[in-house]
Order: C-alpha cells, then sequence, then structure tokens
C-alpha cells in the first residue's frame, strides 16, 4: 500500500468551518433571544465558507474540482456492483456534496430574505415585500429539514465506511493523506501539478470572490438609511 494525498488544505479546512458554522447556526437559532444576532453571523459566515467551495471547485486542486468527481449514471452503477475505483469522492459522495452545497445554499439565502416579526430580520429582508419576506422565512424552516437530512445520510456513511468497511474517512479530511493501492494512486489525479503560486492565486481568488459576496449579503452595497429628524424643541413658556 502506499500514501495519496486526497485533500488539499483549502478544502479540508472548508469542511470543518462548514461543520461548526452549521452547528453554532442551529444552536443559536434554537436559543434565540440575545444570540440570534449571532444566528444572522453565522449564516453569512457559512455563505462565505458555500461560494469559496463553488470557486474552489473550479480553480482548487484536482481532487477539488467538479468536473473531477462529479460523474454520470454509469459511475455510480459501477459503484453501486463494487466495480468503481478512484480517489476523493465516489460517485454517490459526488452526489451528497452537491446536494449539500445546494441546501446550504437555498438555507443561507432564504434566512437573507426571512423575518420572525420578533425580533431577526434578515439583512435583505427589506428588499422584498413583508408577504415575500414571509415566503423566505417559510422557506427557511421547510429546507432546514432537508438539510439535516443530508447532514443525517452523511454521518451514517462516516459510520458505515468506519465499522463495515474498516475505512476511516475522517483521517483523510484531517490529514489530507489516504492509504491507497499503487496502481490507483498512479492513475489519480496529482495535487502537486499545481505550483504553490498557481494555488495561492487561486485561494486569493477564492477568498476574494467569498468575502465579496458576504459583504453584499450582508447589506453593505444598499443604501444608507437617511439619520432620522432631530426632535423638535419646545418653545420656553414665559
Amino acid at each position: 500500500m502506499s500514501r495519496q494525498r486526497v485533500w488539499d488544505l483549502p478544502t479540508r479546512l472548508f469542511h470543518w468551518a462548514l461543520a461548526g458554522g452549521i452547528v453554532a447556526a442551529v444552536v443559536t437559532g434554537k436559543i434565540g433571544g440575545d444570540l440570534i444576532e449571532w444566528h444572522g453571523r453565522s449564516g453569512l459566515f457559512i455563505l462565505g465558507l458555500v461560494i469559496f467551495r463553488i470557486v474552489w471547485g473550479f480553480v482548487g486542486s484536482p481532487t477539488a474540482r467538479f468536473a473531477n468527481f462529479i460523474r454520470g449514471p454509469r459511475a455510480i452503477k459501477a459503484y453501486l456492483k463494487g466495480e468503481w475505483q478512484g480517489i476523493g469522492h465516489n460517485p454517490l459522495g459526488a452526489l451528497a456534496v452537491l446536494a449539500l452545497l445546494t441546501l446550504t445554499a437555498a438555507q443561507v439565502f432564504s434566512g437573507l430574505f426571512a423575518n420572525d416579526d420578533i425580533t431577526f430580520q434578515g439583512p435583505l429582508a427589506g428588499l422584498l415585500s413583508k408577504e415575500a419576506s414571509d415566503q423566505s422565512r417559510g422557506l427557511h424552516s421547510l429546507v432546514f429539514y432537508g438539510l439535516l437530512g443530508i447532514v443525517g445520510l452523511h454521518l451514517a456513511a462516516i459510520a458505515f465506511y468506519t465499522r463495515v468497511k474498516k475505512e476511516s474517512l475522517l483521517k483523510p479530511m484531517l490529514t489530507g493523506w489516504k492509504a491507497s493501492d499503487p496502481v490507483l494512486a498512479k492513475a489519480a489525479p496529482v495535487e502537486h501539478h499545481h505550483s504553490p503560486l498557481r494555488s495561492a492565486i487561486a485561494f486569493t481568488v477564492a477568498a476574494l470572490i467569498a468575502s465579496t459576496t458576504v459583504y453584499a449579503a450582508s447589506g453593505g452595497l444598499l443604501p444608507a438609511e437617511p439619520p432620522p429628524p432631530p426632535a423638535a424643541v419646545a418653545a420656553p413658556a414665559w
């Protein structure tokens, strides 16, 4: 057996940061109260991560690119029959990644326009009518259950691979390395084909796009609200 680098550092950081962001968003959203502001901040943080991962899926290392792990029905059928071999996401895992990114994006974007009529209003809720904002709140609540389902499947897959297939999915996501067959490792995409300079430029581009999106989503591009008029001063009584 030999070692093959599977996940680059940005992909691994994204994975664990997203897990932490989702936990923080759920906890602060359920507790509410004074923590509801942190719920909104968690959502913006998650939005930045999702946008970064989408961009990284086009400019990142080979195993992080969508073109290298999104496969068609033939590959899925081969995987289910035990005939598929590869490094990185398997064909079903690729579908799970797409579902997770899609549902997470839908959850965050719906939250940007939602309001609860009590303590929380999304930073872009003012761009919609009250009715549309209420609909966005309903979508936010609905997508949450789909997101929980995908996360549950992800955790179940980790347990299945660990207990049944005796293969750890967590260790490669921590270290970036995975034990693999030498023949398979030789045929797999190799991360070091990318120069450090190219990787740094790609990371910078993805980070800039993500941060700019978060700034816009937080309402940073909206016109500033005019200050309230000064309070009227009563004329002194003589």
